[in-house]
C-alpha cells in the first residue's frame, strides 16, 4: 500500500500491532501522534520474527533519547550470533537498505511513458514579483547572538547565502492583515520551528530545500507565502493554467493539503484543483478550466492532463515538492523533471523531505537556483522527541492480549484518539472487528477501500465518532 498521510492534530496514541519493513516507516507512523508540539505515546509489539531489525529500532530509540528495553539488546545480540554463524559459508551479505535498491531514476514504473509531454516553454517571459518579505523591526533588530542561540537551541543548521533571519514571532515577516487574522482564528499562537526559519526564505523569494521530520508544520510553512505570492500576481485569464503547483506523491497527502488551501484562502478568493488518480476526471477537469490559482497534484495524473492539453504551466511561478524524497521512492522521478521542465526558469521552488538522499540532492542542484537548505534536527530521518515510545518485546501469541490490555489502559480517557497500525488489508479488518466486540468503536483503512471510503473512515476519525483507526501503512506519512 503506498504510504500517504493522515492529518488529525490530536491523535493521542499509536500502536504499532506489527513492526513495520524498516525504522524509516516507523518513525512516520509514530509520528501521527506528537504533532505540533504536541506529546503523544507509542506503543509497539516487537517479535522474535523482528529481530534483524532491532538494531536499527535501538538506534531510533537512542537518537531520541527514549529508554532501550535490555531484551532488545538480547535479540540483537542473538540475532548477529546466529546470522554470522549461518553466513560463514558465503561470500557477500546485505548491504543495507540503501544500497539494496537501485536508485530510483532507475526503476522502471507503470507511469514512464516514453511519450514526450508538451515542450520545455520557449519565447520572452513576462516579469513577475516574487519578494514579499517586510520583516518588522524586532525582527531586523535582533542581536545575531540571540539569533544564534535560537537556531541552537531548535537544532536548525541553515546552507547558504545571505539567509534571512528566523522570525520567532508570528507577526514578524510582514504578513498581510488577512493572512494574520486567519492565523489567529485558526488559533496559532508562535511559528513552529520549520515555519519560523521557513517563512522569510519562501517569502523573499528565494529557493528552498526544508528537511525536517514529520508533524513540523511544513504546510503552512509553504502554503502562506503562495496566497501572498498568488495575490500579487496578474488574474488567470481563460486557458491558464496555475500560479502555484504544489506536487505530492499520493492522494490522501494531496487533500489534506487541498483542506489547509481552502481553509486559508477561501477569504482572498483563491481558487484550488486537487488532481489525483484512483478519482473520476470529469470534475477534476471542470475545476482546471473553470480556473484554479493554487493545483494541488499527484504528478501521475498531472502528466495525464498535462499530455492532453487539459491545463499548462506556463503562468507557473510558485512551484512546491512536499515529500520529495517518497515521490522519488515511488518511481516518481521522471514524471517530475517533465513538469518541472515545463516550467518557467525562474519560478521559485521550494522541496520539502524528510531524508537527504542522493536523489533528492540531484534533483535540487538541477533544477533549484542558489537555494537555501534548512535542516531541522539531523538530515536522517528521526523520530519526534514529544513522542514517548514504548517498545513490548513479546511473542506472535501474546500480541493480541497486549493489544487489548493497551486499549483498557488508554482509552480510560474517552477523548482520547488512537492509530493502530498493522502490515495486511485482511489483519486490518480483522483486527477492528476482534476491537469493536470488546465493545470499542473501531474503523479500519487501507489500500483495498475505494476513495469514497477512504473519506468516509477518516471524516469519521476526525470527528470522534470512531476514535480507533485500524490502518496499513495507507496511513503512515505525514501532512504537517
Amino acid at each position: 500500500v503506498a504510504t500517504t498521510s493522515i492529518n488529525v492534530e490530536d491523535v493521542k496514541f499509536v500502536i504499532n500491532f506489527d513492526y513495520p519493513s524498516n525504522s524509516e516507516d516507523y518513525v512516520h507512523r509514530i509520528g501521527r501522534t506528537g504533532r505540533s508540539n504536541n506529546t503523544g505515546t507509542a506503543y509497539t509489539l516487537f517479535t522474535q520474527g523482528n529481530a534483524n531489525k532491532a538494531n536499527d529500532l535501538i538506534n531510533v530509540l537512542e537518537q531520541a533519547k527514549q529508554v532501550v528495553d535490555p531484551k532488545l539488546r538480547e535479540m540483537v545480540m542473538s540475532y548477529n550470533h546466529n546470522y554470522n554463524g549461518q553466513s560463514a559459508g558465503y561470500a557477500g551479505g546485505y548491504a543495507g537498505r540503501e544500497n539494496s535498491y537501485a536508485p530510483a531514476a532507475a526503476r522502471k514504473n507503470r507511469w514512464d511513458d516514453p511519450t514526450p509531454t508538451t515542450p520545455p516553454m520557449t519565447g520572452p517571459l513576462s516579469t513577475f514579483e516574487k519578494n514579499f518579505y517586510n520583516p518588522s523591526e524586532t525582527c531586523l533588530k535582533r542581536p545575531l547572538a540571540e539569533i544564534s542561540n535560537y537556531r541552537d537551541t531548535h537544532e536548525i543548521s541553515v546552507i547558504g547565502t545571505e539567509v534571512p533571519h528566523p522570525s520567532v514571532e508570528i507577526d514578524e515577516n510582514g504578513f498581510p492583515d488577512y493572512i494574520l487574522s486567519e492565523i489567529k482564528n485558526q488559533g496559532f499562537e508562535k511559528p513552529t520551528i520549520i515555519q519560523a526559519q521557513g517563512w522569510p526564505i519562501a517569502l523573499s523569494g528565494r529557493d528552498l530545500v526544508g528537511i525536517a521530520q514529520t508533524g513540523s508544520g511544513k504546510t503552512l510553512a509553504y502554503m502562506l507565502p503562495a496566497l501572498v505570492h498568488l495575490k500579487s500576481q496578474a488574474p488567470l485569464k481563460r486557458g491558464d493554467g496555475p500560479i502555484a503547483l504544489i506536487l505530492a506523491p499520493t492522494r490522501e497527502l494531496a487533500q489534506q493539503i487541498q483542506k489547509v488551501a481552502i481553509d486559508f484562502g477561501y477569504k482572498v478568493r483563491i481558487n484550488n484543483a486537487c488532481v489525483f488518480g484512483g478519482a473520476p476526471k470529469g470534475p477534476q477537469i471542470r475545476d482546471l478550466e473553470n480556473g484554479a490559482e493554487i493545483v494541488i497534484a499527484t504528478p501521475g495524473r498531472l502528466i495525464d492532463f498535462l499530455d492532453r492539453g487539459i491545463t499548462n504551466l506556463k503562468r507557473c511561478t510558485y512551484l512546491v515538492l512536499d515529500e520529495a524524497d517518497r515521490m522519488l521512492d515511488m518511481g516518481f522521478e521522471p514524471q517530475i523533471r517533465k513538469i518541472m521542465k515545463q516550467t518557467r526558469p525562474d519560478r521559485q521552488v521550494l522541496m520539502w523531505s524528510a531524508t537527504w538522499p542522493k536523489e533528492v540532492r540531484n534533483l535540487a542542484e538541477e533544477f533549484l537556483n542558489n537555494y537555501i537548505q534548512i535542516n531541522i534536527g539531523s538530515k536522517n530521518l528521526s523520530a519526534n522527541n514529544n513522542i514517548l515510545q514504548i517498545i513490548d518485546v513479546c511473542t506472535d501469541e501474546q500480541k493480541e492480549e497486549k493489544l487489548i490490555r493497551i486499549l483498557q489502559e488508554i482509552t480510560a480517557d474517552q477523548d482520547n484518539k488512537t492509530i493502530i497500525f498493522t502490515e495486511t488489508k485482511v489483519k486490518a479488518d480483522n483486527l477492528s472487528r476482534t476491537i469493536n466486540r470488546y465493545g470499542w468503536r473501531a474503523i479500519a483503512i487501507h489500500g483495498d477501500k475505494s476513495q469514497q471510503e477512504r473519506d468516509y473512515v477518516l471524516n469519521q476519525f476526525r470527528r470522534g465518532q470512531n476514535r480507533i483507526l485500524v490502518a496499513t501503512d495507507v496511513a503512515a506519512r505525514g501532512l504537517d
